[in-house]
C-alpha cells in the first residue's frame, strides 16, 4: 500500500443543502419538505483546522474498513493514536495506512485486508504516527 500525502485542503465557501432524513438505499423518498441546513464540508469535516490534511491511498490492504485504492483520506495529525484506531504512520521510514493495535506494551500495524499479514513493530523498528484517519472520501463514478 502507497499513501501520498496532499497536503493541507484549502479553505472553500461553497455551502451544500443537508437533509434531516436517512437515505435508503432502496425506495426513494421526497426531500424537498426535510432540508434542515446549508453545511460547508470545511465544517462537516473540520477542513479549517492547521492540524488537518490530505492522503491518497494506493493499494488494498485496507479494504476491509472501508478504505479502497483511490480513497482520499481525511487526517487529524492534533488526535493521539489510540488502540483501534486507523492511522497513517511511517515505519522505518515507509509511509503506510493501517489499523493500530497496542497492548502490554507491543504495537502491530494490521491490514484489513487477509491477503496481507499483520505487521509487527519489533524492537529496533521506528514507528512514527503522522495522524489519526478521520473520514474518507470515494469517487464512485470510477
Amino acid at each position: 500500500m502507497t499513501v501520498t500525502n496532499l497536503g493541507q485542503p484549502k479553505p472553500g465557501t461553497a455551502r451544500f443543502p443537508m437533509y434531516s432524513f436517512r437515505v435508503p438505499a432502496g425506495f426513494p423518498s421526497p426531500a424537498a419538505d426535510h432540508l434542515e441546513a446549508h453545511i460547508s464540508l470545511d465544517e462537516l469535516f473540520d477542513l479549517r483546522a492547521p492540524h488537518v490534511y490530505l492522503v491518497k491511498i494506493e493499494g488494498d490492504s485496507m479494504q476491509g474498513a472501508g478504505i479502497y485504492s483511490g480513497d482520499i483520506v481525511i487526517v487529524d495529525r492534533s488526535r493521539e493514536a489510540e488502540h483501534g484506531d486507523i492511522v497513517i504512520a511511517a515505519i522505518n521510514s515507509e509511509p503506510v495506512c493501517k489499523r493500530l493495535f497496542s497492548k502490554d506494551g507491543m504495537v502491530v500495524l494490521q491490514s484489513e485486508n487477509p491477503k496481507y499479514p499483520h505487521r509487527h513493530v519489533l524492537e529496533g523498528d521506528e514507528l512514527v504516527v503522522w495522524g489519526v484517519v478521520r473520514f474518507s472520501v470515494r469517487d464512485h463514478e470510477k
